[in-house]
């Protein structure tokens, strides 16, 4: 059985990431989405229980997805958990490029592997830092969100 992690801050969650869950729910045996809070955003847009909420029913349909809260290291996590495999997915050279740096420390300090899924053309524009944008400044982004993100957003949306 090969089991992957899947981090992110994932605030919010966007169709890209579903994406990434779908890919990687069909490529893998079990597939642990790890929600974290980011120590390099101020505050959340979202709650850490809001964004566990969100994914939870936003990968409803995915039945080897599990998803969890953290706080610590990547590779900390990846070790407690038992995973084979990292994966993150990559919209562009931008991405590729961090997410390169990020993998090779990760193997540094950790020995895993770190697997990269690219996203489709569809969703390679989508990243969370604009949806949060868009909804702070009062436009409707709702179509690039699951379902249960959308009714979310609207709700912080200025009047």
């Amino acid at each position: 059985m090969v089991k992957v992690l899947y981090p992110g801050s994932f605030d919010p969650v966007h169709n890209g990431h579903i994406e990434i869950c779908a890919v990687a729910s069909k490529l893998f045996d079990h597939v642990v989405v790890a929600a974290m809070r980011n120590p390099q955003k101020s505050s959340p847009f979202f709650s850490d229980e809001e964004r566990v909420e969100m994914l939870s029913e936003a990968c409803a349909h995915l039945e080897n997805i599990e998803i969890v809260q953290f706080g610590e290291l990547v590779v900390d996590l990846a070790a407690r958990l038992e995973v084979d495999f990292i994966v993150k997915g990559l919209r562009g050279v931008t991405d590729f490029e961090s997410e390169l740096q990020m993998a090779q420390m990760n193997k540094s300090v950790s020995g895993v592997e770190t697997l990269f899924l690219p996203s489709t053309s569809e969703n390679s524009f989508v990243a969370s830092k604009y949806i949060r944008d868009i909804t702070r400044f009062g436009s409707d982004c709702t179509h690039l969100v699951p379902d249960a993100v959308a009714k979310r957003l609207r709700e912080k949306m200025p009047k």
